[in-house]
């Protein structure tokens, strides 16, 4: 499609919409807003101008100027995304919501928050809990992520297992359409077959047939009892086939079954400057449970771990307490920032299988890590199916990389989708995995999703060049 570009008449209209302070043309200043954490460089593309509206009726306004003059608008929380979904390849006006970040309403009686998308989700979290409350949604990035963007992506998160991914937890939504109209769905009702069930078509459509300006987030009773253990392993195999037998074999739900392999863990030491207590392990697999019974959650903790024990771990850590809590956990929290200070470029992967299917699928990736020599961090949401395998490139050439990247996601997307799996399960398609989205997805659901995005956005203006192309 043709597009127009931002000349001084656009510029100065969208100027008088949000005001000069709250608009950015320095190239230095647009440079930040040109990425976001996906590392390749060809990952990145400069806007031409950035708008910063702090509520929905500048928000609808800037998108009637876009849809009138053909302009690009690429929305942006705050581009902690892994997709590259927020990256304005196009040019264009990048829509950023860092002004809209009030939480409207804590409604302790209906147990809903209403916020703006530019809340961090840290923040809808601390506000839950203050009120005695608790906010399910628990990505790692939660102290910089933006919930608008979570939903944007539907992130899932440490406690998807027990609470499911951050779609489940929203009940309505305040969406301005690539037209500029103003949309309202769902509300502070908990069922709702009022229609098509819009609000989870626009959950994880990654900005391509919205934006979000308004949030409904049911909260639930805060859990009276919390405890987390570590496992380590002297096995990769080991750790991981744990996961669908305490899944499966249980009885128990689990908050969280988080893993990491042995080059995780290092990588996390080195970051952390400090020795982490068995340190030479193949793999760590940390578990949490959440509980309103002191004594139900002790037996379940000790069912548990006599399960890690029976699967050959080398011991169990209990976390019992605030401290050692966060003990256990920062070396999980912290990955991302690791394995970037090990290797500055690296790929990292959503794949998502059924958890039958997670240990064969680690031991594929562990064999293709070998195939192209191409080292392989293996760490994520193993209670889920939900795999972060982290391609690093180290000191390969960048031909090199490209190359034998290209072929290994090749391999790795064809034994995900064998095992009937997908190639996301909370990082989103964005523009990285879209090729790959239209080489394995169902091509009848591809065609279907071609023409709602030609329903709602028939000039192609929002965040163009995201999960599909359209022809």
């Amino acid at each position: 499609m043709n597009y127009n570009r931002v000349n001084a008449e656009i510029a100065a209209e969208l100027t008088s919409i949000v005001g000069s302070r709250n608009v950015v043309t320095d190239p230095d200043l647009l440079y930040s807003y040109s990425y976001d954490e996906v590392t390749e460089t060809k990952w990145q593309h400069l806007p031409e101008i950035v708008v910063k509206p702090e509520n929905t009726e500048q928000v609808s306004r800037i998108m009637q100027l876009a849809n009138r003059e053909r302009i690009p608008v690429t929305p942006r929380g705050a581009g902690t995304g892994l997709a590259a979904g927020a990256v304005p390849f196009l040019g264009g006006i990048v829509l950023s919501l860092e002004r809209m970040n009030k939480i409207i309403e804590l409604d302790r009686a209906n147990m809903f928050m209403v916020v703006e998308p530019g809340v961090t989700t840290a923040e809808v979290q601390r506000c839950a809990q203050e009120a005695g409350l608790f906010y399910a949604g628990d990505p790692c990035s939660a102290d910089s992520s933006f919930i608008g963007g979570n939903i944007a992506t539907n992130a899932g998160g440490n406690k998807a297992i027990r609470y499911g991914v951050t779609g489940q937890h929203v009940f309505g939504l305040e969406v301005v359409l690539a037209s500029g109209q103003i949309m309202n769905l769902g509300g502070k009702v908990i069922k709702e077959v009022s229609g098509y069930n819009l609000i989870r078509l626009m959950t994880g459509s990654e900005g391509t047939l919205g934006i979000i300006t308004r949030i409904y987030l049911k909260l639930l009773p805060r859990p009276q009892f919390n405890g987390v253990m570590m496992a380590p392993f002297e096995s990769i195999f080991a750790a991981i086939q744990l996961v669908p037998k305490m899944i499966t074999g249980s009885g128990i739900v689990p908050t969280s079954i988080e893993f990491m392999d042995s080059l995780c863990i290092k990588a996390a030491e080195q970051f952390l400057n400090c020795q982490l207590m068995f340190n030479q392990a193949a793999a760590f697999v940390i578990i949490e449970l959440d509980g309103n019974s002191e004594n139900q959650l002790m037996t379940e903790m000790e069912m548990l771990a006599e399960q890690c024990y029976q699967n050959n771990a080398l011991e169990v850590l209990v976390g019992d307490n605030a401290a050692t809590r966060e003990r256990i956990w920062k070396p999980r929290r912290v990955l991302a920032e690791a394995l970037r200070v090990i290797s500055p470029v690296y790929s990292m992967e959503d794949i998502v299988v059924p958890i039958s299917q997670i240990p064969d699928t680690v031991m594929a990736i562990n064999r293709l890590s070998e195939k192209y020599g191409i080292r392989i961090a293996n760490f994520g949401h193993a209670g889920d199916g939900n795999i972060h395998a982290t391609l690093l490139k180290d000191n390969l050439t960048d031909q090199a990389w490209e190359e034998g990247k290209e072929k290994l996601l090749d391999e790795l997307y064809a034994e995900v989708y064998a095992r009937r799996g997908k190639i996301s399960g909370e990082h989103g398609i964005g523009a990285k995995r879209k090729k790959a989205l239209a080489r394995y997805a169902d091509p009848i659901a591809l065609q279907t999703m071609k023409a709602i995005k030609k329903a709602l956005d028939p000039n192609n203006i929002l965040n163009p060049g995201k999960i599909l192309d359209l022809e």
